[in-house]
């Protein structure tokens, strides 16, 4: 079992920030890439920003110079640093893994968070 816990999330006024984490625990043979997408109501889940083992990082438009993604390899952790929150970005927030369970498995995106919800409000 892979298990995918988010946190950080809440209220927040225009302009503020945020930072979002992900940890990832269970059996987990290695993790090639975390990300963070996102749910508003009424619109597709969208990716909001990816990061793969070695570091390398590709964002939305709509996010990029305002949010940061990094990870923790060692603690198999996410974050997302959300700056100059507008309140286009509310929305619930997700944690995604690419892993694999064994060294025999391909590896896998379909393992979710349950999210945590960022409400950007005055």
């Amino acid at each position: 079992q892979v298990q995918l816990v988010e946190s950080g999330g809440g209220l927040v006024q225009p302009g503020g920030s945020l930072r979002l984490s992900c940890a990832a625990s269970g059996s987990i043979f290695s993790i090639h890439a975390m990300a963070w997408y996102r749910q508003a109501p009424g619109n597709q889940r969208e990716l909001v920003g990816r990061i793969t083992t070695d570091g390398s990082t590709n964002y939305a438009d709509s996010v990029k110079g305002r949010f940061t993604i990094s990870r923790d390899n060692a603690k198999n952790t996410v974050y997302l640093q959300m700056n100059s929150l507008k309140p286009e970005d509310t929305a619930v927030y997700y944690c995604n893994a690419d892993l694999r369970t064994t060294m025999f498995q391909n590896y896998n995106m379909g393992y979710w968070g349950k999210g945590t919800l960022v409400t950007v409000s005055s």
